[in-house]
């Protein structure tokens, strides 16, 4: 014996024995199965694993219309036209054969068989040769037929082959002859079925009072289902339970319908989701085995009741659950389809026949629900507060529902919770606290969804809401109903009705409980703008009168006044600026409002700008910022007074987000104060506007201070300029008187010297005279040799202590520049190309020559010792010429920026362009522009300054009328210029 054989493993089963094995899978299969679709796919899929055939072609016999019409099978493409087929039976055909004398018949080659004209298009084209027919049948009744064809001529299945498949399709004949008789008997059976619900009809027609059509609809079943008990469940809403109502073994429980409840009952929640099943009209049966439904609750359930067996049908009126008829046997029963059509056709009479019983109630109900949601429609046109508007139609409501709480929750987003706004209650009951959290995700889209009330008949056994079931639970909520108030929108507004105990409300109930719902929606959104509308007036007002006080107050309080209007938006009992100079390491406390003794500043505490975090946070944000208590720094609370449940906003004053903050403003009250959205904007801009007004107030002072000073200055300078022009003239008198000289040199230096001081003299005239508070603009021309000569000479000091070169170019431009060179300047001398003419320039001339000197000493001051400075001329067209000085200095970036910024220029904030050189800079950029120039300062890629200065051009024949002529002859020719 092999080891293997000793340890009991056992052997691979060799190829006949695994046929055998599939053989009897595919037969115990056929014998399971209930559907003949499923037993045809089965049997195909069987065939075509077993035998070499290329086409299987399986039909069912119609013996009424002698036609047998295709189920299925397989083809060598995959085509299922021909697998779907019908077929007639016609005398002398094979198919008529195999029917008729329910006897296999084979054909060598298919293709060539006349007595099988309807399978010729299908041989040719597949090929189809050898080929079998056999009936599927059950003693002498053909139930179909299967045709087997293959490929390979005269292929037949002989021996073991040919019992196997014999074997197969006979077991498929007795299984189809088993389900046609079940069909046949269940048809029978329905006849009976309704039969008897005609009857137990008839019954219920002759019957007055509701116990009695009861009491027959439970002998009716009893006779036609023979269970061990029947029973009829009502279903109390009240406690939320079913109580047995009518049953076979007891003719009453012992109470009509309206007294004390029975001791025999369950509730919804033992029945779980057969209770749900019931309640949307499903039929329910229940064995040991298994159940119609997906859960397992059929043991608890069936041991619950004492039974083994339970088949339930449901009693429902307008969409409510009335009761249920539970059909239970003590033994273990499969529920025949006729079993469950009689028991819910019962159902279904008794559903028919109550209404009769409580139709003038119904009719009422309806009629009071209408006129309740008429007065809750009227509410919404009063402008009354709530309370007075809702606490007469929720007391009705109430006693409508059988509740015993109203509750009107609005979601407050600032703090993120729900409030009651609301609350009714009915006769001697107290009000209850409920702050409500925010709904979970799940619980918001149900509501946000809901299209009627939600209802949650038992509150502990419900996992909806179940954030809020602490709360409710504590205060004796046992089940409610909630409404979204607003149909699709967010759940932001919602009613909850509330009932001490276990409770369940009937579909009228619920629609009523809707509709009051969404006026309640509109109720609170009028509400809601009517408060919206309240603080929008407010605050316009407030905005009307802002403005005067920021204007019309002492700068010593306008802080504090500023600081009570900010506070009365808010309505919060402290206000404050925390305020400091630039530089400061202190700030200094302004007080606005202070009138709680629980919120105050604590005296003679520094409080220091750097370290304090609450104000760095301040700072660090452009808007406001919100701290609750426990959040606010111990560094800050040993100068500021707050209690433990407070809040404080703080918001920097500063005109923009980049802008140098003034100071902080600080605003402190509850935490339950309702500080919401549009009072914290208007907030905002009253803060906004009161940095402005500390910005504008502090230019302003800035600007009278600096007026002050350069009046001051200007005064001193014009008496000094007029006390050096009588000094200049004094001494130009005296020397005239002296004479001139003997000695003919000296005559002609003295002559020199006499012209310069008396052009000194003269220049200084028209200064005194005209320019005493402002600018005076002359016209004059001068060639630009003559202008940048007496420029270079201006600077020629300073350039020679920084070993500067200072190179000139293209101070003529030809007439014809497509033939002519331009005039370059290297090393200090001008080479005129032949038919070139001067340039010259128009205009302010001793204005311009001090914007080249300013330009010009600029560029040799920041160039590096011993490099060049470069002054580049040229002409752009007809009126205007170009001079650039380029150096290899070095200017701060911002600074460029800053003068080539197209838009108005601060010079009051910016500390680039109120001091020198970015004040001199500017003060040149304009003097240009009002002379009708430009001037840019900027870098070229190769990281040179250029200044770059546009002048109106001079006219061609501006010789005899220059400013340059006059004083041509009065520098020497030590240049390396040339005229």
């Amino acid at each position: 014996m092999s080891t293997d054989n000793q340890m009991g493993q056992p052997k691979k089963p060799i190829a006949a024995e695994q046929q055998i094995l599939s053989l009897g899978k595919i037969l115990q299969t056929l014998r399971d199965e209930d559907d003949v679709q499923v037993l045809i796919t089965t049997t195909i899929g069987y065939l075509k694993k077993q035998f070499d055939y290329q086409f299987i072609w399986l039909g069912l016999y119609d013996s009424v219309s002698k036609k047998i019409h295709g189920q299925g099978g397989i083809t060598p493409d995959g085509e299922t036209s021909y697998l779907k087929r019908s077929v007639l039976l016609n005398p002398g055909n094979l198919i008529c054969q195999v029917v008729t004398e329910l006897c296999p018949v084979g054909v060598a080659n298919l293709r060539g068989e006349v007595r099988a004209p309807e399978w010729q298009e299908v041989a040719a084209k597949y090929n189809i040769q050898g080929t079998i027919i056999l009936p599927i049948r059950y003693k002498d009744n053909c139930l179909g037929v299967v045709l087997l064809g293959s490929q390979r001529w005269g292929y037949l299945l002989t021996g073991d082959a040919r019992a196997k498949l014999l074997i197969v399709i006979g077991e498929l004949g007795v299984v189809l002859d088993q389900n046609q008789k079940q069909r046949h008997s269940q048809e029978n059976s329905n006849n009976s079925t309704t039969e008897s619900l005609l009857e137990l009809l008839e019954n219920l027609r002759s019957l007055t009072l509701l116990d009695k059509k009861l009491a027959a609809a439970v002998e009716a079943i009893d006779q036609f289902v023979s269970p061990s008990r029947t029973n009829i469940y009502w279903f109390e809403r009240e406690g939320n339970y079913f109580w047995s109502r009518m049953s076979s073994q007891l003719v009453k429980i012992g109470r009509e319908w309206n007294d004390q409840r029975s001791s025999v009952g369950i509730t919804a929640h033992e029945l779980s989701d057969v209770y749900y099943a019931l309640a949307v009209n499903q039929l329910v049966w229940l064995t040991e085995s298994g159940s119609s439904l997906k859960s397992h609750i059929q043991d608890k359930l069936l041991q619950r009741l004492g039974v083994r067996s339970l088949l339930a049908a449901p009693i429902i009126w307008q969409k409510d659950l009335l009761g249920f008829i539970s059909v239970e046997t003590s033994e273990p029963r499969i529920w025949s389809q006729a079993d469950k059509s009689f028991v819910q056709g019962a159902a279904g009479l008794l559903s028919l026949v109550i209404p009769t019983e409580n139709l003038e109630n119904t009719i009422g109900q309806i009629q009071q629900n209408h006129q309740l949601t008429n007065k809750f429609s009227q509410a919404i046109h009063k402008k009354q507060d709530l309370q007075q508007i809702l606490h007469p139609c929720a007391v009705e409501l109430l006693e409508r529902l059988a509740a015993t709480r109203f509750l009107l929750l609005e979601y407050d987003q600032g703090r993120d919770i729900y409030q009651v706004i609301y609350q009714g209650v009915l006769h001697n009951r107290r009000f209850f606290k409920f702050t409500p959290t925010p709904l979970s995700e799940m619980d918001f889209n149900l509501l946000q969804n809901a299209k009627d009330a939600i209802e949650i008949a038992t509150l502990e056994h419900d996992l909806r809401l179940f954030s809020w079931h602490p709360q409710l639970l504590d205060n004796g909520v046992r089940s409610l109903l909630i409404c979204n108030c607003i149909q699709g929108d967010k759940p932001e507004v919602l009613l909850v009705i509330t009932h001490e105990s276990s409770h369940s409300w009937t579909t009228l109930q619920k629609e009523l409980c809707w509709v009051v719902s969404q006026c309640l929606g509109v109720i609170v959104r009028n509400h809601q703008l009517n408060a919206i509308s309240e603080e929008q007036q407010k605050i316009a007002q407030l905005f009307k009168e802002y403005p005067n006080t920021l204007i019309k107050s002492e700068s010593e309080n306008t802080e504090s006044i500023a600081l009570k209007q900010i506070a009365d938006v808010l309505e919060c009992p402290l206000s404050i600026v925390l305020t400091w100079n630039l530089g400061e390491e202190r700030a200094k406390v302004i007080r606005g409002v202070i009138n709680n003794h629980h919120f105050g500043i604590v005296a003679d505490v520094p409080i220091f700008v750097e370290r304090d975090i609450l104000i760095e946070l301040a700072l660090a944000h452009s808007s406001y910022v919100i701290f609750k208590a426990y959040d606010v720094p111990p560094e800050t609370k040993k100068w500021l007074t707050i209690p433990e449940n407070g809040q404080v906003l703080v918001m920097a004053l500063r005109t923009t987000d980049d802008s140098q903050p003034t100071g902080v403003v600080l605003l402190a009250d509850y935490e339950g104060a309702y500080w919401s959205e549009l009072n914290l904007n208007a907030t905002v801009t009253l803060i906004s506007q009161l940095a402005w007004w500390q910005s504008q107030n502090k230019i302003t002072q800035r600007l009278t201070d600096k007026t002050e000073v350069l009046r001051d200055l200007n005064w001193y300078k014009h008496r000094r300029l007029e006390e050096i022009h009588r000094m200049s003239a004094s001494v130009l008198t005296q020397i005239r008187d002296l004479g001139i000289p003997s000695n003919e040199l000296k005559q002609m230096r003295y002559k020199l010297l006499l012209r310069q001081l008396n052009y000194i003299t003269n220049s200084m005239t028209g200064v005194i005279k005209q320019e005493q508070w402002q600018l005076h603009l002359s016209w004059e021309t001068m060639s630009v040799a003559s202008l940048l000569k007496r420029t270079i000479e201006r600077v020629d000091n300073f350039a020679k202590q920084q070993q500067l070169w200072i190179g000139v170019h293209g101070l003529t431009q030809p007439t014809e520049e497509a033939e002519s060179p331009k005039s370059t300047s290297l090393s200090g001398e001008l080479i005129t190309a032949a038919g070139s003419f001067p340039l010259a320039t128009a205009g302010d001339i001793v204005k311009i020559e001090l914007v080249i000197y300013e330009l010009l000493l600029s560029a040799c001051t920041r160039s590096p010792i011993g490099d060049r400075v470069d002054i580049w001329c040229q002409r752009l067209d007809e009126t205007l010429l170009e001079v650039s000085i380029t150096d290899n200095g070095t200017i701060d970036p911002q600074l460029l920026a800053l003068l080539n910024e197209n838009t108005w220029k601060d010079v009051l904030t910016s500390t680039h362009l109120n001091q020198p050189p970015g004040l001199h800079f500017l003060i040149c950029q304009n003097l240009i522009k009002q002379l009708g120039g430009q001037l840019q300062i900027y870098q070229v890629p190769d990281n040179r300054v250029v200044s770059r200065l546009i002048l109106p051009l001079a006219p061609h024949n501006f010789e005899g009328n220059t400013l340059g002529n006059t004083l041509g002859n009065t520098f020497g020719n030590t240049s390396p210029f040339s005229q």
